[in-house]
């Protein structure tokens, strides 16, 4: 894997990637790095379930995120919160069994963070919407 990022001027960069996708950041007004983090763990977490269900009858899919950082540099994470929320007709053991093998074992992301950083989750079921 490789990439590249460019500084664009004042307190913005792109992050590129070897297809040339970008991503732009804003270290001032967002999505910063840390924010990008936070959300890289939660997206790739959401693959593990979405693929975890891929047999089941859901419709919707999203991970709501919180965190605190350390108060003095390096102002890395210290905890972490993903409530997984999952709208159609499935097991919310199944759920909580995917979600939770995504963040021991599946998600490189999450993985790859310092083993220092708690990570809380939960799951809440919303039922099949009648639209």
């Amino acid at each position: 894997m490789k990439g590249r990022v460019e500084w664009t001027g004042e307190n913005t960069m792109d992050g590129i990637n070897s297809a040339g996708q970008r991503i732009s950041m804003d270290w001032e007004t967002g999505p910063s790095p840390m924010q990008l983090m936070l959300q890289m763990v939660g997206a790739c977490s959401l693959v593990d379930v979405v693929g975890g269900l891929k047999d089941r009858p859901f419709k919707a899919a999203w991970v709501e995120m919180d965190s605190t950082r350390a108060e003095t540099a390096p102002r890395k994470f210290t905890t972490m919160t993903f409530e997984y929320h999952v709208e159609g007709d499935v097991p919310k053991k199944l759920v909580e069994r995917v979600v939770a093998k995504s963040h021991e074992k599946y998600c490189s992301v999450s993985n790859s963070l310092d083993p220092n950083i708690t990570i809380d989750w939960r799951v809440v079921l919303h039922p099949p919407s009648q639209a």
